[in-house]
């Protein structure tokens, strides 16, 4: 029998329609759940398609977070593995607004601001390659799986399709977690050669005992001329968290030294 790729279209979109309507049985009907045009349009359903057809992306199971920028969903590989799936907005005036000053000045983007769709692919590529920068260096983050347009698939952290807690839900924090992210910085820092640029405890999960750092799309190289300020920022926003939450942290100065070795 010939492949008919227009049927299996079709029977892509049939599937993510069927997510969206079981969604809409669990939960009620709110903004959260009208993403049919604004996440799932064409462009991003020939992407899935794409993967789904290689095996990368089985079946979706729930919505993990939303945002003005992307949403991410939690999913199955062809195997039955736990996966992310984060999805980019393609048409978004939040994203350029929020995200140019880590743009300008990375060979990355050049040519490309007239393009909005262009742009988000390339910040979907920026943040895949950071993360695996990360992760080819030992920090704790989600093991990155495969970054195609504007979507990225990388390892789910938690369990039974939810969430880790992120730092800011954790309650049990101690000196030691301090002690763990600020390892993890350094390790970012001097084998990554990387700056998050936006860490705080709304962008760590705590999991086993490991502090995981996600969220890797602003993160920019220790050359940028901003670096040294994204990392003053990165340190203070951690230490501000601990000291407000009864924990003794060192000065900041201190923790410079260290992270840069």
């Amino acid at each position: 029998m010939a492949y008919d790729e227009d049927k299996e279209f079709e029977k892509l979109e049939r599937r993510i329609e069927k997510y969206i309507r079981e969604q809409r049985m669990l939960e009620k009907i709110s903004d959260e759940y009208e993403v049919r045009e604004e996440v799932f349009d064409r462009t991003t359903l020939i992407a899935l398609y794409d993967l789904m057809n290689r095996g990368y992306i089985d079946e979706f199971y729930g919505v993990v977070s939303t945002g003005k920028e992307a949403r991410v969903y939690s999913a199955v590989d062809s195997n039955g593995n736990p996966i992310a799936v984060k999805i980019f907005l393609t048409w978004t005036s939040e994203f350029r607004r929020g995200r140019m000053k880590y743009i300008l000045g990375d060979p990355r983007f050049d040519g490309i601001y007239s393009s909005p769709q262009k742009l988000i692919y390339a910040w979907a590529s920026k943040e895949y390659k950071n993360l695996k920068l990360a992760y080819d260096a030992g920090v704790y983050v989600p093991k990155p799986i495969i970054q195609h347009k504007n979507i990225i698939v990388m390892e789910f952290i938690g369990k039974n399709f939810k969430p880790a807690p992120t730092l800011k839900e954790y309650h049990n924090l101690t000196p030691h977690i301090l002690y763990q992210i600020l390892r993890q910085v350094r390790i970012l820092y001097n084998d990554a050669g990387l700056v998050h640029a936006d860490l705080s405890e709304y962008n760590i999960f705590y999991y086993k005992r490991k502090p995981i750092l996600f969220d890797f799309g602003q993160a920019v190289v220790k050359s940028h001329p901003q670096a040294e300020v994204f990392l003053i920022r990165d340190i203070n926003n951690i230490l501000n968290f601990f000291r407000l939450n009864d924990i003794e942290t060192p000065p900041l100065d201190d923790v410079l030294e260290y992270i840069k070795g």
